[in-house]
């Protein structure tokens, strides 16, 4: 009996296939999200929707698509690095910026996250955050035309464009917003708005401020329509309603618009203020976790291609449910910050005493999550917010909470006797005693101050002992643009009127070529290419390789291992300013141990220099 063939897979029955993987993972967010609206009518539009970005998705996306569908965890490669910038502080404007592509492969990029880049409002747009149209783009730095071909000769390079999705906010200036303050009930259901301030008030009794020092509270009147509307970050950026699934509709919409323009990774920024209920804080609600989910897997059905990844910065116990926990495991965002190894590492340094972080990151966080990883960063774009807990500092004898926090804002922002840094405090709250801070990588680790030649070696050593980690600690180490040449702090930003109450541009700098002509700036360069060169040869330090946290039993020392299959590799830093040893057996090694970034072999003690890092395997 003769059997015919079967034809090739149509790209209608791919996606039908796809639709049915991802359908069982939207029942279970719509259902819980929207109680009051039939399902099964929802995800009919959804499917409409998702299939009708799919009949326009460009081919070369589409075989990218079945790439990671064969390798859905590419993502996760010890290859992975980025570069975070600015289009116009590294390039000018988006057309200039393939010409900045063998700069970043050099340095081993392989994602550029390129920083706020979507039409923002006129004026202040809180570094570009305040969207006002997320289907073009900023024209100060281009076309929709420049930027799907920039993205184009990225993806040619092997470089994952990454742009900024505003999930919590638009800006008031939006279609959406305009058209709800002209009365359209339609879209004014799309933000949250009130008829009175009763609601507003009881909701403030639990609230936050994100910005005390210029956008106090989380609501502001509108005497033209006769409502509060809640804006939680500025009045310019009015909360979205994430209980209403036109909202839902209208974001994948745009996600699935911009993927087709080559976007291969959406930064979704302050998801953790997506969902709001009464007597809460309004931050880290459940209902978040399946917005994430649903957004996620709806994604993969029309762009298979496509990651996401949470900004969540929040506290410890908060933090690893963005990458999927519970129902929710393997099926979140792709990616979220680590922002508490940040935290930990600032606050080890400024110690010189590792056993806060010893104790919190192996307290709050798991050895490895199910396809999904951090993405582990020294500082970025927005102020550092010390996220020191009682209960934490509980576990290290005679630390306080409040003082160690007003300890570490003193000493970055310079005023503590000693203090190597040059930073500035942030957004100070009389209220609550919050400071956060801001500066530069180098000038945090004391290159703005150093006036002698062992000075300028100890900043950087810093700034090398915190790139080696968090190249080796699991997931894509992120590199903001210019912490690779030592940039230091720039305060020119206050001569702007758009950006001088925003204390943030200081660690914004423009590109300053020259600086690589600077031998401590040489120097910092060169070790990150030879970290990153490292980690690609190293198999061991993949994002999905568990990584396992030590108590070495020694306040100088920060030990961890990652625990391949094949072999382990124990990575282990010293936070002092002083040579410090340990013995093998300490670190469950037998000797001989050779030093992967030094290639270094040690026989017996394993001596690190200050603030060194030494990433050992078995000789």
């Amino acid at each position: 009996m003769s059997v015919t063939p079967r034809k090739p897979i149509t790209n209608a029955e791919l996606f039908a296939l796809r639709w049915d993987r991802g359908r069982r993972d939207l029942i279970g967010p719509f259902t819980r999200l929207y109680p009051g609206h039939d399902a099964a009518a929802l995800l009919d539009r959804t499917r409409d929707l998702l299939d009708r970005h799919w009949r326009k998705r460009p081919a070369d996306l589409r075989r990218l698509d079945l790439e990671r569908d064969l390798n859905p965890d590419w993502f996760l490669s010890q290859k992975m690095a980025a570069y975070v910038f600015y289009i116009d502080k590294l390039a000018g404007r988006l057309a200039n910026v393939p010409a900045n592509i063998p700069y970043m492969q050099d340095l081993g990029i392989t994602y550029a996250h390129m920083m706020p880049c979507l039409m923002p409002r006129p004026g202040p747009s809180d570094g570009g955050y305040a969207v006002m149209d997320y289907t073009r783009i900023n024209p100060a730095l281009g076309t929709m035309a420049e930027f799907q071909q920039v993205n184009l000769q990225l993806r040619a390079a092997g470089i994952s464009p990454c742009i900024d999705m505003v999930l919590n906010h638009t800006a008031k200036e939006h279609d959406w917003a305009q058209r709800a303050r002209a009365g359209d009930p339609f879209y004014q259901a799309f933000y949250r708005m009130y008829d009175d301030d009763t609601l507003p008030k009881q909701f403030e009794e639990t609230l936050v401020e994100i910005f005390p020092e210029q956008a106090p509270g989380n609501f502001t009147y509108y005497p033209d329509m006769g409502k509060w509307v809640w804006t939680t970050f500025n009045e310019y950026q009015w909360d979205l309603n994430w209980e209403n699934p036109e909202v839902f509709l209208a974001i994948l919409d745009t996600i699935l618009f911009l993927a087709n323009k080559g976007v291969e990774v959406f930064r979704l920024d302050a998801v953790a203020f997506m969902w709001k209920r009464m007597g809460t804080g309004c931050q880290n609600l459940p209902e978040v976790h399946d917005i994430l989910q649903a957004l996620t897997q709806a994604t993969r059905i029309a762009a298979p291609a496509v990651i996401h990844k949470a900004e969540a910065i929040v506290g410890p116990a908060d933090l690893v449910p963005y990458l999927g926990t519970g129902s929710h495991a393997g099926r979140e965002s792709q990616l979220a910050y680590h922002n508490n190894l940040m935290v930990q590492y600032w606050s080890s340094l400024a110690a010189g005493d590792t056993r806060l972080m010893t104790h919190v990151m192996k307290t709050h966080f798991p050895q490895s999550v199910r396809r999904a990883s951090f993405a582990p960063y020294i500082r970025c774009h927005d102020d550092i917010g010390w996220a020191i807990t009682p209960e934490d500092t509980a576990h290290v004898a005679h630390l306080d909470a409040v003082a160690h926090r007003n300890f570490l804002a003193d000493f970055y922002n310079g005023s503590f006797p000693g203090s190597f840094a040059r930073g500035a405090d942030f957004q100070s709250n009389p209220d609550t005693g919050d400071r956060r801070t801001n500066g530069t990588l180098a000038s945090l680790c004391g290159l703005e101050t150093a006036t002698t030649p062992q000075e300028v070696d100890h900043a950087v050593a810093r700034i090398r002992l915190g790139h080696a980690l968090i190249a080796s600690y699991g997931g894509i180490p992120l590199i903001y643009m210019g912490d690779e040449v030592g940039m230091l702090n720039d305060h020119s930003y206050l001569d702007d009127p758009t950006r001088a109450d925003d204390g943030r541009w200081m660690q914004r700098p423009v590109m300053d070529w020259n600086r690589r002509d600077d031998p401590a700036a040489a120097r910092i360069l060169s070790d990150l290419k030879h970290i990153l060169a490292t980690r690609r040869a190293t198999p061991q330090l993949a994002g999905d390789v568990p990584t396992r946290v030590l108590d070495a039993g020694d306040p100088a020392l920060f030990c961890y291992q990652r625990l391949g299959d094949d072999r382990t590799v124990t990575c282990v830093a010293n936070f002092t300013a002083h040579p410090h040893s340990v013995a093998p057996s300490t670190l469950s090694l037998v000797s001989p141990v050779m030093d992967l970034l030094t290639q270094t072999l040690f026989a017996a003690d394993i001596t690190l220099p200050p603030c060194g890092i030494l990433w050992l395997t078995p000789a």
